[in-house]
């Protein structure tokens, strides 16, 4: 009637009371407390080889004043402190960034390893869903590194064996709230390993004035803004072509005049042209005279606009089969770029159906042969669903402002930019914080970069126009 089991004889659980569940308990093995005690040696041993190997000055400054001081009292373990604290603090102040580089980070992220992760990471793994259980063990994830920065904490993360990176992402806010960070970003390092990124403070929460004009010309990135980090928004425009998403105030503007402004030096060299498309007569209207003719707000004259770029398209091709398979702006063909403001507006939401065929025919042509002979589309748009805009995958780089509902984030990034960290619907709506605010996904690369356009105002469009009448 019983199997066998391990553990106590059945006959020994057998209860003669009526429905009583049978219950057994497994064997237990004895194991010797010397050898309990060798295991935990072992793993204390091989904790301090791995922290100090980890954070080597943060373990140095806690270890040798306290060796000192049992040592040879508090007097002698004063005489190395202070004159170290002395050096620190003039290294911190005549180079600051090399002492943060080489000391304050490092200390800054043994710091929160010790307090905040280490201490946090085991029910935080487990309540989220990324420990398990088998077979009465636990699994949990290992944390192999924590390095800080200006504005965030980065932890390179062990996956267990069998996880994907889509686990972790799907469960970006509980791991936010877990260790007590406004967002959370989770990026693939290599085969098993992630890194998370844990944000400490906004860095973009000031909006940015207009930036300079570049001194010299040129067709490359144009810095349009600051990434998240710290470092110059470069926006590459020739050889691509560029959506922009957001909703009404969220900053699309920023984006497209701080575009054409980094390309001034360039237009005034004749090595760039824009042709503007502004059916709803508001935004590009401002500088009207910096695109040399190259304007159209009726939606005839937008398609036909449209069309001359095409037929441009071509007969570059023509001329450029066979001899070239890139494009090199120069004053006989220099770089054309369409920007249209909303462009929902010239397809979607066009009434006349043969015009709404036309224009949408040749931004399809646009997008899909043009950026090899130098004829680029920047395009905005407030909604990104695929009946307002069916060619937005036809965009290599891709611009997502404040959106209203979290889906739209995937219909303009792609498919899990969201889950990427990609919090597009959270933006805020307040325009001091929120306007130019967006992520960027680029054709080289699936992770979303948080980044805010500089801000150009009415009078530095106008101050713009004036410098090429």
């Amino acid at each position: 009637m019983f199997k066998r089991m391990p553990g106590d004889e059945p006959h020994r659980i057998v209860s003669t009371t009526p429905d009583t569940a049978v219950v057994f308990k497994p064997a237990v093995v004895q194991t010797p407390a010397i050898i309990t005690l060798v295991i935990f040696i072992a793993r204390f041993v091989a904790g301090l080889f791995r922290l100090a190997w980890r954070h080597p000055i943060a373990l140095a400054a806690v270890a040798v004043p306290a060796g000192l001081c049992l040592t040879y009292g508090w007097r002698v373990a004063l005489l190395p402190v202070v004159p170290a604290l002395v050096a620190m603090g003039a290294w911190a102040v005549l180079d600051r960034p090399t002492f943060l580089r080489w000391v304050g980070w490092r200390l800054l992220a043994f710091a929160r390893w010790f307090w905040i992760y280490r201490r946090h990471w085991q029910p935080v793994m487990t309540v989220a869903g990324l420990a398990r259980h088998i077979s009465g063990r636990e699994y949990v994830p290992r944390l192999v590194k924590v390095t800080s920065d200006s504005w965030a904490d980065r932890l390179t993360v062990r996956m267990l064996d069998g996880q994907a990176a889509k686990d972790w992402s799907d469960r970006i806010e509980n791991l936010s709230h877990g260790f007590g960070s406004e967002s959370c970003r989770v990026a693939v390092a290599k085969a098993g390993r992630l890194v998370l990124t844990f944000p400490r403070h906004d860095p973009l929460a000031a909006p940015i004035a207009a930036l300079p004009i570049p001194g010299t010309p040129t067709v490359g990135p144009v810095e349009i803004g600051r990434q998240e980090d710290g470092s110059p928004w470069l926006l590459r425009l020739h050889g691509t072509h560029v959506l922009v998403a957001g909703a009404t105030g969220a900053g699309k503007g920023s984006i497209i005049w701080s575009a054409i402004r980094g390309l001034m030096p360039a237009m005034r060299a004749g090595l760039v042209e824009i042709w503007a498309l502004d059916p709803k007569l508001m935004e590009l209207s401002y500088g009207k005279a910096l695109f040399g003719g190259r304007y159209a707000a009726d939606p005839a004259d937008c398609a036909d606009l449209l069309d001359e770029a095409v037929s441009v398209m071509h007969k570059r091709a023509a001329r450029f089969a066979g001899v070239q398979r890139s494009h090199t702006p120069t004053l006989d063909d220099p770089f054309v770029l369409v920007v249209v403001d909303e462009v929902a507006f010239l397809t979607a939401y066009q009434s006349d159906r043969q015009l709404r065929q036309r224009i949408s025919a040749a931004l399809a042509t646009l997008t899909t042969q043009g950026r090899a002979v130098g004829v680029g589309v920047l395009a905005a748009l407030q909604g990104p669903r695929k009946e307002v805009m069916n060619i937005r995958n036809l965009f290599p780089d891709k611009i997502a402002l404040r959106l209203d509902e979290s889906e739209q984030v995937d219909m303009v990034l792609g498919d899990g930019a969201r889950d990427r960290g990609a919090l597009a619907d959270r933006i805020s709506p307040r325009p001091e914080r929120g306007a130019g605010v967006g992520y960027v996904r680029l054709e080289i690369s699936p992770d979303p970069i948080r980044v805010r356009a500089a801000y150009v105002s009415d009078y530095d469009i106008r101050a713009m126009a004036g410098e090429v009448r």
